[in-house]
């Protein structure tokens, strides 16, 4: 197979990578999955420190939520870029700007400015999102895709194994602001191998910004996330505020819509929808996010708030999950680009996903170690498997000349899963835990609560707060042990119980996946005439010119 490429300067006229080279972008793109994911893993281990040390547990959600939505929105600008100037300079940049976030989120004095960096860090990680995902696809045909995806899965979760282990032991010895920190020499390593591993590509296409789509997309999700946030805590859900935030929100999106069906360079191509594999993988991806966000975001706290964990065992607790997710990627790769087929293998992977997370609904105040355990090991088998074969289907139906902007559309709309998620799961948790927190506190400490002020689950994520709680019970004399014995039992009941309506809606996804993939056509996985059309294309277009 032939790349057109200029000797002297290394300068191709299409994304595909051959030779000894792909090994070169394998490994690079390796990389910087295992940074991009380790972060996640390290970050969300530390989340709950870092609210206790903040006071931001009403802000809670929207540590996630700045980091997805501005990730979300840029996916889809450099999928459709990178189809034309190549994945580097996006790779590039995208490392840069994580970098910058990464900084300073370990110098936020508050939940705001912290929120504001978590965004930053979401404009470069839309480019770690999409463009190792791409740079797959230049590398592999779709058949041989499938083994090789296992293979980046595998790199996933063992990032996410080591993650939570070292994100504990930083956040217990070092201090929450470290866990920003140490993105810093893992984003100079995978600098130095993009710069040296992936092609320039030069071409007469041209490619432009949709500026006015992005704003609009933005403007658009912002009050519905905001509706979200605030619903049922902050506002009745039928409040004057809560209906102007969800109706603006729609407006906007509608306009948005209507916007791209007439744009020259849409930020989102309506016309891929048109396709069954496309418009399916992607509503199926929704449901994997929300009903992944939904168990696995808050787990967390759970397992810190109510099983007693510090925040470096919690993040060993995570680590099944993570073993669990490698077997079923890898499981489900090596099936795939054996039999070239993947419907049955949804419907498997997706029951076990939802039958994963109907444990998670059992869990209870008296929940122990090993039953956390074997749930998270039944939900990361399902959700390991799932991925990558969403993934491979879409890439699959479509020419490679697209596979950036379907790729990077799919990225997109599944994250939206993420950011609708993290705000709604948010709300169902903080009025679960004050609805139960009202009933479950004698009338004694009740009438202490009035006086202390809103409670929430703080209290039981960070031994200083536990201990400065105690001290304060401690005055009122030899009863105030036993009263704090009471106030901390009756907090955990109410977290269990906010924690619990929230894996209840996370179950509603799940069944609704397994029955999407009934609804997901499936095509041959395609061999190395996947790379000849566009190999075609490119010739007679530099013949033409």
């Amino acid at each position: 197979m032939v790349v057109k490429q200029n000797r002297n300067s290394g300068i191709q006229t299409t994304n595909q990578i051959t030779g000894k080279r792909k090994w070169w972008a394998l490994a690079t793109v390796m990389m910087t999955m295992f940074f991009s994911s380790m972060n996640q893993t390290v970050v969300s281990t530390a989340i709950p420190t870092i609210i206790g040390d903040l006071n931001g547990f009403e802000l809670y959600a929207w540590i996630f939520s700045a980091f997805m939505i501005t990730s979300a929105v840029t996916v889809p600008i450099y999928g459709k870029l990178s189809d034309v100037y190549g994945r580097k300079p996006f790779y590039i940049f995208g490392l840069i700007m994580f970098a910058v976030g990464s900084a300073v989120s370990g110098l936020a004095q508050n939940m705001l400015m912290l929120i504001i960096a978590r965004a930053i860090q979401g404009i470069g990680a839309g480019a770690m999102m999409s463009m190792p995902r791409a740079t797959i696809g230049d590398i592999f045909n779709p058949k041989e895709r499938g083994r090789w995806m296992g293979v980046i899965g595998a790199v996933f979760g063992l990032s996410s194994i080591l993650g939570p282990t070292i994100g504990g032991w930083i956040t217990d010895e070092w201090g929450w602001r470290w866990v920003f920190y140490v993105n810093l020499p893992f984003a100079v390593l995978a600098l130095i191998g993009v710069l040296f591993a992936l092609p320039k590509v030069r071409t007469s296409e041209q490619a432009s910004i949709d500026w006015i789509g992005s704003f609009l997309l933005v403007l658009g999700l912002l009050p519905i996330l905001l509706g979200f946030t605030w619903a049922g805590s902050k506002y009745d859900w039928s409040s004057p505020v809560e209906i102007s935030l969800f109706g603006a929100g729609i407006i906007i999106l509608i306009l948005f819509y209507i916007y791209e069906r007439k744009a020259a360079n849409p930020v989102i191509d309506t016309k891929l929808f048109k396709n069954q594999i496309f418009s399916t993988s992607l509503i199926l991806g929704i449901f994997v996010a929300m009903g992944m966000f939904g168990a696995t975001m808050f787990l967390p706290l759970f397992v810190q708030g109510v099983v007693g964990l510090d925040a470096q065992s919690s993040g060993l607790v995570m680590s099944p999950m993570m073993i669990s997710f490698i077997v079923g990627s890898v499981v489900s790769g090596q099936i795939m680009s054996r039999t070239g087929k993947y419907k049955k293998l949804s419907h498997i992977s997706a029951i076990l996903m939802a039958v994963g997370l109907f444990l998670f609904t059992q869990m209870d105040v008296n929940t122990t170690y090993p039953t956390v355990i074997i749930n998270m090991i039944v939900l990361g088998l399902g959700i390991g498997s799932l991925m990558p074969l969403l993934n491979i289907a879409v890439q699959n139906a479509f020419p490679y000349k697209m596979m950036g902007t379907v790729n990077a559309t799919q990225q997109f709309v599944s994250s939206l899963g993420g950011v609708i998620a993290s705000p709604i799961f948010g709300s169902i948790l903080n009025n679960g835990f004050a609805d139960k927190l009202e009933t479950s506190l004698p009338k004694q400490l009740m009438q202490m609560k009035e006086k202390m002020g809103d409670v929430n689950p703080q209290a039981l994520l960070t031994k200083e707060a536990q201990e400065a709680l105690a001290t304060n019970f401690k005055k009122l004399g030899d009863a105030g042990i036993e009263l704090y014995n009471s106030f901390l039992h009756a907090v955990k009941v109410s977290l269990t119980t906010g924690v619990h309506h929230l894996f209840i809606v996370a179950v509603v996804f799940g069944c609704l996946t397994f029955i999407g993939t009934f609804f997901l056509p499936e095509i041959g996985l395609k061999d190395d005439d996947y790379f000849a059309e566009a190999n075609k294309d490119t010739a007679s277009t530099e013949k033409a010119n």
